[in-house]
């Protein structure tokens, strides 16, 4: 029989496969002797037995009556017993952490007959009725999938009609009218009524839970998160403990470092006579920690030690949610807590300060994506603004938007090419589309636990929450702030500053981040002008950290850079030289005109003088470009792009020639021109007359460029330079293609050699972006001195379709499908595309043991396709300039993760 059923007391934090995130630690904290309610955890291998069969697993059953049975002779109570019942809980919990994703109920075991004993055993009846009203309320919802509304109205209805304003406020008499309603609302809604028996109602909980793993916002978050669909989530069943048993009850979550900034303290949010739910719902406002140590000091000071032992345990962060029960403190969880990308850094380098980590732990605790978020501008504090209201900063950034005040607003207008802010009173899971799509998020309720902004600092969103100022009307769609008189709509911008909690009106200037100026202009002047200690320890500890990347990563990192301002910036952000130039966009614009010339010649007069007026303008180029990169290698690819994005459009140009000649006014040299356009005219010209195939068929083009290249270089050699360009011919599919180009670009650099009398000894290589190339390499390396991948097109001839014409109409659908995990244009398909760059460096260096490989799509610059750069064997990878820096830290993580391993 397989065991799907493990007790807290025998698993551990290892085991987040089987047991998931929150049952793993659960088990940890249990295993170290913490004050955690008893209970067990259903594997993540029940939930994908009833996923794929649709039926709870009939073993499962049989296990869960024997794990609640051990609960109930540890602790001497039976579920749902008349007197003195056992109530317990019933949570997700996942291998990764998806806050607000699944369900969770909660008081499960109450009935009719319970209640009675509850309030009887707990000598507080108001108590008893509120937790049953909760109970119908969760249930209906997550269980019986009915529409919270009808239940939200009913409460609201309740306490108008009492006259107050909180929850808490209501009486016994009014909660036990509501339990009544909430039956009602059960019975007219799903069609059954409310089960009374505990047993029933712990196994739909659990099967609700199980189903949630395939929720439309599940899928959302996961796919935005890059976590697998096929893991399936764990179940916790846990005895329940209560924060809402009066003034000396309550409940709270708590982070051994604030997760916003990574300043070291006690940062959490506490509720009295509340429960944990009412926390992360960001329905009422919360107090500190520091309002806790007040209130009950023993409490605080046992729960102030746990953190203390828990985050040495875990040598990170930890997110820790506690509840206490009448001055008994309980650990409902731990785990190692999200947190924003400033604050990843600083705690990162403060745990290799306090000697808990080493730096090649560090670097593994920090992401190129969380770099990349810090190199985002933000608001310009000398710039004019207009504060509306300084709520909590609940996730840094600077985001500036349209108002949005639902998730078909926010989604609609982004797809659009609108910015949006998302203004709620406070998110729920179901808000997670309106999330994803806006630039930040902006709530009237919650704090820095509060659904919003976790979920908004896992994602990198900005994120200001508890903004009481704000008084939003979702249905009206109209934003007031108190003391101020206009409305605000859906037609006006605002702008958030997450580090700060100010919310302004209207745009706002932005200015390059602390960290890019760190990365443009050197640690010294960052941190003058840093404008805090927080800022300051931020630049320093990204400084470490990448100093640290470059020292230990093999991979060199290289840029795509077409100009010599792309290059220049690519220097600045650490680039050892550019793995890509383009030289196409040297003929576009103005050059055009001479490159139709060439394609128009009909002599080889003509061919020589489109090619004479050419030479000059690419050699200028070049020789910029070389003075830019001096003493770095520079890989010029030759011309790639199909024979027709020199030439006009051809429906267009066949217009204007059949109008023309209805009036007479016809040019020979367009009628000239459009014979041209329809022989050069491709159905498919990504799959056509292009890169090596055009250099070979057009007469000259390769002479061209390459005298351009090696002229510019004497012109450096001559003024005391030193160029290192390595030309490379692009599409090769056959190595008697790089046989006869090469041949032709030695012949050239012979030529310039001898008038020079330099030696232009350069490497001419080749890149790998057909299938053929790469299954061929071991004949093709014969030919060329060094290989880039250019997975881009790779990634196209080995699925088979067009990038420009698939993203926007089946990749949603296919990863929507599990067909593809992430589009294989943003990380590349390590099994097939990843197959055929495999295949391409054995062959190549089974040919030449230590030929020189590189990649310069853009997957060279994204995190995730390093790391498999890294260990199938590349020597470096380029990127645009922007990722420089990116792709130097992930490097270096590369490097530390393979050495672990």
């Amino acid at each position: 029989m397989p065991k799907y059923v493990y007790r807290f007391s025998e698993g551990d934090k290892d085991q987040k496969d089987l047991l998931g995130g929150k049952g793993a630690n659960l088990a940890e904290m249990t295993r170290l002797g913490l004050p955690v309610p008893p209970g067990f955890t259903i594997t993540t291998d029940a939930c994908r037995a009833y996923l794929a069969s649709g039926e709870v697993p009939e073993e499962l059953s049989v296990q869960v009556t024997t794990a609640l049975r051990g609960v109930e002779e540890e602790l001497g109570r039976e579920l749902g017993a008349a007197e003195d019942p056992l109530l317990v809980s019933v949570r997700s919990g996942a291998k990764f952490s998806m806050p607000g994703m699944m369900e969770t109920v909660l008081n499960i075991g109450l009935n009719d007959a319970s209640v009675k004993g509850l309030a009887a055993a707990s000598g507080d009846e108001r108590f008893a009725w509120d937790s049953y009203r909760r109970l119908i309320q969760m249930f209906g919802k997550t269980v019986l999938d009915i529409d919270g509304d009808h239940f939200s109205d009913a409460l609201d209805a309740k306490k108008a009609a009492r006259g107050v304003s909180m929850d808490y406020e209501l009486p016994v008499d009014a909660l036990q009218e509501l339990v009544e309603e909430y039956k009602a609302i059960v019975k007219e809604h799903a069609g059954i009524d409310f089960p009374q028996d505990p047993r029933s109602q712990l196994d739909m909980a659990t099967e609700a839970v199980f189903r949630s793993w395939n929720t439309e916002r599940a899928h959302i978050y996961r796919r935005r998160e890059k976590i697998p669909h096929d893991l399936g989530t764990a179940v916790n069943v846990c005895t329940m403990v209560f924060g809402n048993m009066g003034e000396t009850s309550g409940t709270g979550v708590c982070f051994t470092r604030d997760p916003s900034t990574g300043r070291t303290g006690v940062y959490g949010d506490y509720l009295v006579n509340a429960q944990g739910e009412d926390v992360v719902a960001g329905i009422r406002n919360t107090l500190s920690l520091a309002d806790l140590e007040r209130l009950d000091k023993a409490s605080y000071d046992e729960l102030r030690s746990i953190m203390h032992r828990l985050e040495t345990h875990y040598r990170d962060l930890c997110d820790i949610e506690f509840t206490i029960e009448r001055g008994k403190l309980w650990m409902l969880q731990t785990r190692v807590g999200k947190r924003t990308a400033a604050a990843a850094f600083r705690v990162a380098t403060q745990l290799v300060d306090e000697k808990l980590i080493t730096m090649d732990e560090a670097l593994t605790r920090v992401s190129g994506e969380q770099l990349t978020q810090l190199m985002f501008p933000q608001f310009d504090d000398n710039s004019s603004r207009d504060l509306l209201t300084r709520a909590m900063p609940a996730s840094p950034g600077a985001a500036v938007g349209y108002i949005a005040f639902d998730n078909d607003e926010a989604v609609s207008r982004s797809q659009k090419g609108d910015s949006v802010i998302l203004v709620r009173r406070e998110t729920n899971p179901d808000d997670l589309p309106g999330m994803v799509a806006a630039a930040g998020v902006l709530t009237a309720r919650g704090g820095k636990t509060s659904h919003a902004a976790v979920v908004a600092r896992g994602m990198g969103k900005t994120c200001v929450c508890g903004a009481e100022a704000l008084e939003v009307d979702a249905v009206a769609k109209t934003l007031r702030i108190a003391g101020r008189k206009e409305v605000l709509t859906s037609e006006d911008v605002i702008a958030i500053d997450g580090t700060t909690g100010e919310v302004f009106l209207g745009e706002v200037g932005v200015v390059d981040s602390p960290v890019m100026t760190y990365l443009r202009r050197g640690l010294d002047e960052a941190l003058k002008a840093a404008g805090d200690d927080d800022t300051r320890e931020l630049v320093t500890a990204v400084d470490r950290l990448m100093r640290h990347a470059d020292e230990v990563r093999r991979l060199e990192v290289r840029a795509n850079a077409d100009t010599p301002d792309d290059a220049r910036h690519a220097i600045h952000r650490g680039a050892q030289g550019v793995g890509l130039c383009r030289t196409e966009h040297m003929f576009l614009g103005e050059r055009k005109q001479f490159v139709q010339n060439l394609i128009l010649a009909s002599s080889d007069a003509e061919r020589e003088a489109a090619l004479a007026a050419l030479l000059p303008l690419q050699k200028g180029d070049f020789i910029q470009m070389f003075e830019t990169m001096n003493g770095k290698p520079m890989t010029v690819r030759l011309i790639d792009p199909p024979l027709h994005e020199f030439l006009p459009d051809l429906t267009e140009l066949s217009i204007k020639v059949a109008v023309d000649r209805e009036r007479g006014e016809l040019d020979p040299a367009d009628e000239e021109l459009l014979a041209v356009v329809r022989k050069s005219h491709e159905a498919n010209p990504m799959l056509g007359l292009r890169g090596v195939r055009l250099l070979l068929t057009m007469p000259g083009l390769i002479e061209l460029q390459v005298r351009a290249i090696a002229e510019a270089a004497v012109e450096r050699l001559k003024a005391g330079g030193d160029p290192h360009p390595e030309i490379m011919i692009p599409l090769i599919g056959s190595v008697r293609e790089l046989q006869l180009a090469r041949e032709r670009v030695e012949h050239v650099l012979q030529e310039v050699s001898q008038a020079s009398g330099y030696a232009l000894d350069f490497p001419v290589g080749c890149m790998i972006e057909l299938p053929r190339a790469a299954v061929t390499a071991a004949h093709i390396a014969e030919e060329a001195d060094f290989f880039s991948f250019g997975t881009n097109d790779l990634t196209q001839t080995t699925w088979g379709f067009s990038r420009d014409d698939v993203e926007g109409s089946f990749v949603g659908r296919y990863i929507d499908d599990g067909i593809f995990g992430v589009s294989p244009f943003e990380t590349v398909d390590v099994d097939g595309v990843g197959g055929m760059v495999r295949l391409g460096v054995e062959g190549g260096r089974s040919t030449k043991p230590t030929m020189k490989m590189g990649v310069c799509g853009e997957h060279g610059g994204d995190p995730e396709s390093i790391g498999f750069f890294h260990r199938v064997g590349l020597d470096y990878v380029s990127c645009s300039p922007f990722r420089v820096p990116v792709a130097r830290l992930e490097a270096g993580r590369a490097a530390v993760k393979d050495k672990a391993e």
